[in-house]
């Protein structure tokens, strides 16, 4: 059983920076070959799309909308997934939640709001 916290959303002109976080703590701990941590976003009226994702092994996705502007990583030590977003646009305006895929569950975080004004 995992439990995610996301963190670092808020309001941002077109063209800015900001770096959401993730951080992972287990609650029952299962040995898993591997993990893939994500990130989704849902506007509002939309369907929640995934962004970005990182195995345990350090490979990444993204998804063409962010490709070249969003940076997917992760500190193992601190169990912390950051996304790192720039030249951000209207269009990145939403919901952003942390997922973790492991042992075969899905776990969600709670999500935190960024919006970003013209």
């Amino acid at each position: 059983l995992v439990q995610l916290v996301e963190s670092g959303g808020g309001s941002v002109q077109a063209g800015g920076s900001m770096r959401l976080s993730c951080a992972r703590s287990v609650v029952v701990y299962t040995h898993c070959s591997s993990i893939r941590m994500s990130w989704y976003r849902q506007a509002p009226g939309k369907e929640r799309e995934s962004v970005s994702s990182i195995t345990s092994s350090g490979t990444t996705t993204y998804a063409d909308s962010v490709k070249g502007r969003f940076t997917i990583s992760q500190d193992n030590a601190k169990n912390t997934v950051f996304l790192e977003m720039t030249s951000l646009k209207p269009e990145d305006t939403a919901m952003y939640y942390c997922q973790a895929f492991e042992c075969g569950n899905n776990y969600w975080g709670q999500g935190t709001q960024v919006t970003v004004s013209s």
